[in-house]
């Protein structure tokens, strides 16, 4: 028998890494979406440098939740909700699901209304045609792009989240209060703190993260033309490995974002005065004169860019949350004509977060809503995936480890502990 050059299978190894590269870069910046921006600027102009110790704390839990469902989607071959049709009660799944496609939409409408308002800064067009203009276009991108487009596309406008990092070194910082609000953890229990932390755990741990991230493992999978369940399931040591390097790279970049927007607003509104922000925009606008124009462009333009990524990532998501626990053809991969529930639900879903722009809902109070449903079927959904990732029938010999369960478990933890504090906040207002 002849023998088998290995170089062969070294490039395809290196084809798979390379196609895999950025998944979690995408999983993360779409998590930095404008309402995130508007929670962290927020954080900043109330709590000042107090508030930095909040982006460590958080990444080792946003790693956690991504990399399992990522995990979940890699060894099952299938999309998150597809196996939860499988392996939770019907009463449950769709429970959840509710629960997803109104934070998702909620949250989709608010970065639209963000991303309008952003661009309303530099181009002076009524704000109903920016609204339309910007769900145009992202219909477009999401029905008519193929998936290798619509990944690369999204790897790009991660990229214009790197203005928030300029922007607050424009914002000349003190250092030492820097330093101190970094590594010594300040709480006070009052209502308006509590609410802001309650917040940051919400936005850094949204529920379209966990299916996003798991949705993309299945669509690399077909894209390297694994078609079939059969062929999707089953993953390798090395291929988890890869995929938790890569999550802890997105969710770091991810996490550095919220870090820097966090300080330029602290070093800015808070310093000065200005402690109510409303929206991302009006983070914005508040900086050019504190910062000067060149932070207040680049704040700008980092809405702009990461919002065109994040308002399909939650549309889509929702997209294959519906058709995956109605057992619907789905995925980017496919055309529109092969699956047409699927693109009709992103259509759907994609107009529906248009249109709350148009019924004069303050946008922080649709975002409280938003986080207030999401708070509620978030805990339950990061309890099934612990459950099922320790499953032997699920996962094989894939089950977690001792070092990822614990952390898991503590991510767990924090989550229902939050969604108590939402109630409580709820219930006291």
């Amino acid at each position: 028998m002849p023998e088998v050059s290995a170089a062969p299978r070294k490039q395809n190894l290196l084809r798979s890494v390379g196609r895999s590269i950025g998944l979690g870069l995408i999983t993360g910046a779409a998590d930095d979406d404008c309402s995130a921006i508007g929670t962290y600027a927020q954080a900043g102009a109330q709590l000042g440098y107090k508030a930095l110790w909040t982006a460590p704390v958080t990444f080792p839990m946003m790693v956690a939740v991504v990399y399992l469902s990522g995990k979940l989607g890699q060894v099952t071959g299938q999309g998150l909700f597809s196996v939860l049709r499988s392996h939770a009660p019907r009463w449950l799944l769709y429970l959840i699901l509710a629960g997803v496609l109104v934070g998702n939409i909620i949250e989709a409408g608010a970065d639209i209304g963000g991303m309008a308002a952003a661009l309303g800064i530099l181009v002076h067009l009524p704000q109903w045609m920016i609204v339309a203009g910007v769900t145009a276009a992202a219909l477009v991108l999401q029905i008519w792009g193929s998936y290798q487009l619509i990944r690369n596309v999204f790897r790009v406008l991660a990229m214009s989240l790197l203005a928030y990092i300029l922007s607050a070194f424009l914002s000349h910082p003190q250092l030492g209060e820097v330093a101190r609000g970094t590594l010594v953890p300040t709480l006070r229990w009052d209502r308006n703190t509590l609410s802001i932390l309650v917040a940051i755990v919400g936005t850094t741990l949204s529920a379209y993260l966990y299916t996003w991230q798991s949705n993309e493992e299945v669509e690399e999978k077909v894209a390297a033309g694994k078609h079939t369940l059969w062929e999707r399931r089953g993953t390798t040591h090395r291929q988890l490995r890869n995929t938790l390097w890569d999550v802890i790279w997105g969710m770091l970049f991810s996490n550095v974002v919220m870090y820097f927007i966090i300080l330029a607003t602290s070093a800015t509104l808070f310093v000065s005065g200005h402690h109510n922000i409303e929206t991302a925009a009006d983070a914005a606008r508040s900086l050019e004169p504190l910062a000067g124009k060149a932070a207040g462009l680049l704040f700008t333009l980092g809405i702009i860019g990461v919002g065109f990524l994040a308002v399909p990532v939650m549309t889509t998501g929702a997209a294959y949350d519906v058709a995956q626990s109605l057992n619907w053809k789905n995925g980017l991969h496919r055309k529109p004509g092969e699956a047409r529930a699927f693109y009709a639900a992103i259509v759907v879903f994609t107009l529906l977060a248009m249109g709350l722009n148009f019924l004069r809902i303050n946008p922080m109070r649709a975002l409280v809503l938003a986080g207030i449903v999401q708070g509620f079927s978030t805990p339950p959904l990061m309890l099934l995936i612990m459950v099922m990732t320790n499953r032997r029938s699920i996962m094989g010999n894939k089950v977690n480890g001792r070092v990822i369960n614990v952390l898991g478990w503590i991510t767990t933890a924090v989550i229902f502990a939050a969604s108590g504090c939402l109630l409580v906040s709820w219930v006291w207002n």
